[in-house]
């Protein structure tokens, strides 16, 4: 049994990290709301792009010459697998998901015979795929300086991407993040950046707009998509990463929660198992005393 002293030392580094604990849920529940307004005011942006690239690419499919961002290579041989992960842990599961849905897909794409390279976004992703898929990965891109991710950020890493397609480095590019649905809610999302690849959506599928309107772009169709798909590739991508920050603090939230939870528990268990054994150390000296008396 543990005497009092490693008791008393117990319960108060338990109460020293529930402290730690608690604050850091405080200041991702600060960040929180801050990330999560970023990632709903890219959502319309991006989206309304989305629809109105659909309509572009539904009418040049097919048609000779359209660009090879929409209509891919030719072949999908070689994949790249980007991971977009946090620069630093306590957050849950969030980083864990990411890199599991990543690992399906590689695993995947390795038994089909297809060639994988991974790009990473985040620290805590290439840590978790270094030992097993370390010479898949091409680069590993550190924002941990970013403190509010902006779109020039983002920029660089699509601008790489696109000239490593261009190369004809790889043919297929497979996004992985978490997108935010609530603090409590993180939903692991696999997009196809590369070939384009566009959700239909009723009423605005072959070129329909809003209350079925119908588009006519000037210049040409190829013309605009040659300008649009590049940019395209790091909206989305921007937007992913937004998604993923607001993600990554909601989860960090509930996981430190749960952790202050837990530490007051473990307190509760402590002092109660403290108490115990002190009052069994006093009534044993209680019954030393009256022995010894009765003994005289």
């Amino acid at each position: 049994m543990a005497n009092l002293k490693d008791l008393k030392n117990r319960i108060n580094s338990v109460a020293s990290t529930q402290k730690i604990t608690k604050a850091m849920k405080m200041v991702a529940a600060s960040k929180l709301r801050r990330a999560q307004e970023a990632a709903e005011a890219a959502r319309p942006y991006a989206e309304r792009m989305e629809n109105v690239l659909s309509g572009l690419a539904d009418s040049v499919k097919g048609v000779a010459g359209a660009p090879k961002l929409l209509v891919g290579t030719g072949t999908d041989k070689t994949h790249l697998v980007i991971v977009a992960t946090s620069e630093r842990g306590l957050c849950g599961g969030f980083n864990t998901s990411i890199v599991k849905a990543a690992r399906l897909k590689i695993q995947e794409l390795t038994k089909a015979g297809k060639t994988v390279k991974i790009l990473c976004i985040g620290r805590k992703g290439f840590t978790q795929l270094q030992r097993v898929y370390g010479e898949k990965i091409i680069e590993v891109v550190d924002l941990s300086e970013v403190k509010n991710l902006r779109f020039s950020d983002v920029s660089p890493i699509a601008d790489k991407v696109l000239g490593m397609f261009d190369a004809s480095e790889f043919d297929f590019v497979t996004l992985f993040y978490a997108r935010f649905k609530s603090a409590l809610t993180q939903i692991v999302t696999e997009q196809q950046l590369i070939p384009a690849a566009f959700e239909e959506k009723e009423g605005e599928a072959k070129g329909e707009g809003l209350k079925g309107s119908i588009y006519e772009y000037e210049p040409e169709e190829k013309e605009i998509l040659s300008t649009l798909l590049p940019r395209n590739v790091a909206v989305q991508l921007f937007r992913a990463l937004l998604e993923n920050a607001a993600s990554e603090q909601g989860a960090r939230m509930t996981a430190m929660d749960s952790a202050t939870r837990n530490a007051g528990d473990m307190i509760d268990r402590l002092t109660l198992q403290y108490n115990r054994t002190r009052q069994a150390a006093i009534t044993n000296e209680l019954i030393e005393i009256i022995s010894g008396a009765e003994a005289l």
